[in-house]
């Protein structure tokens, strides 16, 4: 009967090379891909360098690096955007060691000599606990995505119910004469006023930061003007866009035209 191989890589470190090998050796025959690591400083590199290894299975008495400070430096490593499980192999069943370890965030530890097929399960149990976990990450981005754009949302519902609201919104095309559009190119005439303003200060060089502290919206909000202002205006990016508005353009009414 075939197994099929997990998504997820188990870095299996141990300061023993023939332990390293054997643990490999079951456990990609029981489906699972392995990065094999002799030292606690090697594993960091392999965990920092494969976002595919999910599960860590390292000895807790190692030189250097023991198991804990490992999963301690793994979990800086991950931040809040990546997930993994660790167990622990220990040869001496010392309970403040055990205690330490569950403590460091370490889900579950085995005792040498190990029983390959108790370990299997566990390491089972740990990819099932990875797959809810991974899930949460995941979610916890969409939902942050959410609230940026509902923010972002909100910010120009505000903005056209201002400009509704204002006068300068209903003269604005019949009072042309004294204002600055005279000093735009005609291609900047189709734009809100809030596009305008956005575009004009693209123009200055300012960056979305900027931009958002002067209008008071949000810094999501300004990419979403940008955005609109490169469309309406064909033009292919914002260096593009502050040379149609820079004063020697404007001064010299250069005729700006669509691409």
């Amino acid at each position: 009967m075939s197994k099929l191989t997990s998504a997820v890589k188990v870095l299996v470190v141990d300061d023993q090379p023939l332990i390293v090998e054997e643990l490999c050796e079951f456990l990609e025959s029981s489906g699972y891909r392995c990065v094999p690591c002799e030292s606690g400083q090697q594993a960091v590199e392999r965990f920092r360098g494969d976002g595919d290894i999910g599960l860590v299975l390292c000895d807790l008495h190692m030189p250097g690096l023991d198991g804990i400070q490992l999963v301690q430096q793994l979990q800086q490593i991950a931040g809040k955007h990546r997930a993994f499980e660790a167990i622990m192999l220990t040869g001496r069943a010392d309970k403040q060691d055990v205690i330490k370890a569950l403590r460091a965030g370490i889900s579950d530890y085995y005792q040498k000599p190990i029983d390959l097929d108790e370990l299997l399960e566990g390491l089972q149990r740990q990819e099932a606990a990875l797959q809810e976990r991974q899930k949460n990450v995941q979610l916890g981005h969409l939902n942050q995505k959410l609230q940026d754009l509902s923010s972002s949302i909100d910010d120009l519902y505000q903005d056209l119910d201002k400009v509704r609201r204002s006068p300068a919104a209903v003269s604005r095309d019949s009072a042309g004469a004294g204002s600055d559009e005279v000093d735009i190119p005609d291609i900047f005439h189709q734009l809100s006023p809030r596009q305008l303003d956005v575009a004009r200060l693209v123009g200055k060089g300012q960056t979305n930061y900027q931009i958002a502290c002067e209008l008071g919206i949000t810094e999501n909000t300004v990419k979403l003007y940008v955005s609109q202002v490169l469309r309406l205006t064909h033009m292919h990016n914002r260096t593009q866009l502050a040379l149609a508005l820079s004063p020697r353009q404007v001064g010299g009414q250069q005729r700006v035209t669509a691409h």
